[in-house]
């Protein structure tokens, strides 16, 4: 990595992090605490990259953008940020910065980023669109996860396109929200936004009629894989004959919509035309440190709505964090209502909340993709691996550590699936006891007399 990296940031640790990392990498930094020394850097033309919080002592780092765009055109901007709210990503967006990233950030990441701003020529700015108006703190899209942060750069990189927009995810995860925010935050937001089921589609002039309601805005087709195949089929010719200044077309769906495809159950012409652009929100186990986030956003919701102050005690949070969510969201929020009305305490019991639990469903219902969860977790791992060697190659023999690694917590809970008996193991595993027994030897597992898993 080459050039030299203006640092903002007020707190100390961050600005001494981000100093050795991009020294290390070659880079040369100047860092400060202040806007105002930031922006005369700027000004008299030093830096390549500028990295720079949003909350500063003496302004708003998202503020300085255009000014900064306007004195030094195609420097690229990094914005860092404690505010994890969608509206922190799109604010970035629309005032041309050219990455976002939440605090705490990942260190790997962000040095990736950089490198990455540093070699790539800046797309030349454009001009800002009218401003975003800042409604969106009741959005309760939020979350630090990088799960969620991708989901919001895509959200901020889309909305002011006209590309169709196919919104994923199990119900109750916020897809109808997600949709709603492209539409409130694009250029579009001054017109209807109209919202589209099967019975909306009913005779001939259904579709018709619901662009005529959109006058140019959004259309969000609300659970598309559950229309009728004449529904599908009054769809496609309503968008073929879209006019070049017509709606927007976006969509939701907790279907597989390419299985439903496959089984002939959805129109392949259909699925092509709304899948210009796929957002897959993530279900809420799958992003359980939002947890914490999402409890504070609900119990301040419910305080501002007459409700009574709670907070979540240490044992709550934890019960919280390990249940599965079926219900994602939606059933987070609401037994967080029943908690604000049924506690006795200010401080929620870790007891309360398995009452409430108690009578809800304890496992995720199995679904379309499930499969994938394995081969997405470890390809994150290996991502992350490479990513901490700094744009280097690991030591060579990488296939054989990761296999090992891989390899023994496989065979060692398959033991203990089976309560040690190694003949049962290794037909579970469909190997050889005599492997078996070799890789017991090389992986340096103890075997145990072991409680049965099942």
């Amino acid at each position: 990595m080459d050039g030299t990296v203006l640092v903002a940031d007020d707190d100390r640790t961050i600005r001494t992090v981000l100093t050795q990392a991009l020294t290390r990498a070659g880079c040369k930094v100047h860092a400060t605490s202040s806007l105002v020394t930031l922006m005369r850097w700027v000004e008299e033309g030093k830096g390549d990259l500028v990295i720079s919080d949003v909350v500063m002592p003496d302004g708003n780092g998202l503020e300085q953008l255009p000014e900064i765009s306007k004195l030094r055109p195609g420097l690229p901007v990094i914005v860092i940020s404690a505010q994890n709210t969608i509206m922190t990503a799109i604010q970035a967006a629309e005032a041309d910065a050219y990455d976002y990233l939440p605090k705490p950030f990942d260190l790997p990441d962000l040095m990736k980023r950089a490198a990455r701003a540093l070699d790539v020529k800046r797309r030349a700015p454009r001009t800002p669109s009218e401003p975003v108006v800042d409604g969106g703190n009741d959005l309760p899209l939020v979350g630090r996860t990088p799960a969620m942060q991708s989901l919001y750069r895509l959200v901020a990189r889309v909305m002011n396109t006209a590309l169709p927009v196919l919104v994923t995810g199990e119900s109750g995860t916020g897809k109808s929200l997600i949709a709603r925010a492209i539409h409130d935050f694009s250029d579009r937001r001054s017109l209807p936004f109209v919202t589209v089921t099967g019975a909306d589609l009913v005779g001939m002039d259904g579709p018709s009629i619901m662009v005529a309601k959109a006058k140019g805005g959004s259309i969000l087709l609300d659970e598309v894989a559950d229309l009728d195949e004449e529904a599908q089929a009054r769809i496609v010719r309503v968008l073929d004959t879209l006019p070049e200044n017509g709606p927007r077309i976006l969509a939701t769906s907790q279907a597989d919509l390419m299985e439903r495809m496959t089984e002939g159950a959805f129109r392949e012409d259909l699925f092509y035309r709304l899948g210009g652009v796929t957002i897959s929100v993530p279900s809420l186990r799958e992003r359980v440190d939002d947890i914490p986030l999402l409890a504070d956003h609900f119990l301040a919701r419910a305080a501002r709505d007459g409700g009574a102050t709670r907070r979540l005690s240490d044992g709550a949070l934890e019960l919280f964090r390990l249940y599965s969510w079926p219900g994602n969201v939606r059933q987070f929020e609401n037994a967080i209502r029943r908690l604000v009305i049924t506690s006795a305490e200010e401080s929620v019991p870790r007891s309360e909340v398995e009452m409430i639990l108690g009578n809800q469903p304890e496992m995720e219902p199995i679904r379309a993709g499930d499969s994938d969860k394995l081969s997405s977790s470890v390809a994150k791992h290996l991502r992350r691996y490479f990513d901490l060697h700094g744009g280097a190659l690991p030591p060579p023999g990488l296939h054989q550590r990761i296999l090992r690694e891989v390899e023994a917590p496989l065979i060692d809970i398959a033991l203990e699936a089976t309560g040690g008996n190694q003949a049962k193991c290794a037909d579970l595993l469909g190997i050889n006891r005599n492997t078996l027994r070799k890789k017991i030897t090389d992986l340096d597992i103890r075997v145990t007399r072991r409680r049965k898993l099942m």
